[in-house]
């Protein structure tokens, strides 16, 4: 990108013992009260929060230090995250955003239903806007709810390039409250993008740090007998895949961020006690799913993907990235109360507080246990009666059918760059993920949401089924095994209705975002169950969508992993 020089990253012994405070991966909130420096954010010119309907943006680079470390960010005003922008529904919105960066840029608003040429993909919308040039979005702002923006040209969004939107529904809020807060969670790496992105192409899972080891064998041998413990790691020795495999990039080279403020920077968010104060959570990251919860304080969703659902009351619920997830909580206590989101690898946390006045703050709680895959997880049937479902996989280098079997299979499907096939994919919504499973709290689950609003697309004319594959020693993600790069587009037209099934054949979940149209997700009866821009498939997990063809023009289709997306899995839909 130009703004990095790169570097190999350094062993995790050498980067613990100076980040290990500001990452949030060891010792928690215990930093602050040793006097540690709070690398909490980048010095930040003009306003946070600018509303109306004229707007002037301006990308640019800022200098920023996190972690003890000087580096260069590309920010929005100056400002990282970008300036939180309200909007009224039913206004017509003018953004005028001038590039200062040194490179082609652009801006998308992720999830608003706006023209294709307002869209800010460039390539298929537009050109993106050129050093020094300006370019204007005008469009009519016809939803309501929380919502972000963020670049959409290579890896400008990780290094700092996003923000949030909130939209006031023109009648009101459904579910009012005293007070609300924007949370935006996000991560922050040292690291040149560009850097990482080749380290994964070279090694997929270099940033895994939590492989199994001797002595997890032993505890296993203790738990399970040598027999089954040996069996189980000589399988995933012949797939060349690994338990651990959840997120491609970890904390060893990200740092947590929670509205840009590192854990012992020590976010803020204020109320006063027996309010209903609304809390508008973004995953504006990269790469990372959160698991989000506040010790002390049950969470009432009311929201999701800017769309009002049914209420429904939970102690945590997971964030995939490009997300959004509003909740209502009433703290009563004249104390503080700790927003901990972690990291689905468990390799790191973002927190903040909530908190009658400035100056508190509440234990931080220590990370969970690092959640493993297991072969019921991926190859064999599960126990029905957990209400996880069950299914059965090729896996790409062995496998329940022999040493070879597995690939045979994926890539007389799919071709050489797939290394795994899913036979019986589950169709069940009420998982809440690896890691979140029974651990004793109500976890928020897909099943768990219920739009308040009828479906756009009542019924459907056909349907689309695409696998979502991918090779990991290669670091290939692609649909139906094809990267974007020797793909055809997806032709849809005008005014159709579809059904998009997606069948997850990888390990990794992946979030699914559709450009211009809502994606409304279907119960397995097939029955509506909520709309939302951004659609979360677990692995060996089969979910439909309904999708109403009604903006013309090339859109976007693809995993909001950002280096999954660079990667190949990546497609355009031409509604013509």
């Amino acid at each position: 990108m130009g703004i990095f020089r790169a570097r190999a990253p350094q062993p995790a012994s050498v980067l613990l013992p100076r980040r290990r405070f500001v990452q949030g991966l060891a010792l928690g909130g215990l930093a602050a009260g040793l006097g540690l420096p709070a690398f909490a954010a980048p010095a930040m010119a003009g306003r946070r929060v600018l509303g109306g309907t004229e707007f002037d943006l301006e990308i640019g680079a800022l200098p920023v230090n996190f972690t003890g470390a000087a580096r260069s960010a590309v920010v929005v005003n100056g400002q990282l995250p970008a300036p939180l922008l309200r909007w009224r529904q039913g206004d017509t919105v003018t953004l005028r955003v001038r590039n200062a960066f040194a490179e082609r840029s652009s801006i998308h608003w992720h999830g608003m239903i706006v023209p294709a040429d307002m869209d800010g993909v460039p390539g298929l919308s537009f050109m993106g806007i050129a050093p020094g040039e300006s370019y204007t979005y005008r469009f009519t702002v016809n939803q309501a709810g929380t919502y972000w923006y963020h670049s959409h040209s290579r890896f400008q969004e990780q290094v700092g390039l996003y923000g949030p939107i909130v939209i006031e529904p023109r009648g009101g809020e459904r579910f009012p409250a005293e007070r609300e807060h924007v949370i935006l969670l996000s991560e922050w790496t040292d690291t040149d993008p560009e850097h990482i992105y080749a380290t994964l192409k070279k090694q997929g899972d270099y940033y895994n740090f939590g492989k199994p080891t001797a002595l997890d064998f032993l505890r296993d041998v203790r738990g399970e007998g040598l027999s089954r413990a040996l069996a189980e790691r000589r399988m995933w020795n012949e797939m060349r895949m690994n338990p651990s495999d959840l997120a491609d990039v970890s904390g060893h080279v990200y740092t947590y961020l929670m509205n840009g403020t590192t854990p012992t920077g020590n976010w803020t968010g204020l109320f006063a006690p027996g309010e209903k104060v609304r809390l508008r959570f973004i995953n504006g990251s990269s790469m990372s799913f959160f698991d989000v919860r506040i010790p002390g304080l049950k969470m009432r969703v009311v929201a999701a993907d800017g769309q009002d659902v049914e209420p429904v009351t939970i102690d945590e619920f997971r964030l995939g990235t490009a997300e959004t997830l509003d909740v209502i909580v009433e703290p009563d206590a004249d104390r503080a109360y700790t927003i901990f989101a972690q990291s689905m690898d468990r390799s790191g946390y973002a927190c903040g507080t909530l908190a009658p006045r400035e100056g508190l703050r509440a234990e931080v709680p220590a990370l969970d246990p690092r959640p493993l895959l297991t072969m019921r997880d991926m190859m064999g049937e599960m126990d029905h009666g957990e209400g996880h479902g069950g299914h059965a996989a090729h896996a790409g280098h062995g496998a329940a059918g022999g040493q070879g079997d597995g690939v045979h299979h994926a890539r007389a499907e799919f071709g050489p760059f797939v290394d795994m096939r899913v036979d019986t994919p589950r169709t069940n919504l009420d998982d809440p993920g690896i890691g979140l499973r029974d651990n004793g709290r109500r976890v928020l689950t897909y099943a768990d949401l219920h739009s308040l609003t009828a479906p756009i697309s009542a019924s459907t004319g056909r349907e689309i089924e695409l696998h979502l594959t991918g090779h990991m020693e290669r670091y290939v993600w692609s649909f139906n095994g094809q990267k974007f790069s020797d793909a055809e587009p997806l032709r849809l037209k005008h005014g159709e209705h579809v059904r998009i099934t997606l069948v997850n054949d990888t390990m990794m979940t992946h979030p699914i975002h559709l450009h211009g149209m809502w994606s409304e997700l279907e119960a397995p009866d097939g029955t509506f169950q909520v709309r939302k821009h951004t659609v979360v498939v677990q692995p060996a997990q089969k979910l439909s969508y309904r999708v109403s063809a009604d903006a013309l023009g090339r859109w976007a289709y693809h995993c909001h992993l950002l280096y999954h997306m660079e990667a190949g899995m990546f497609r355009e839909v031409v509604v013509a």
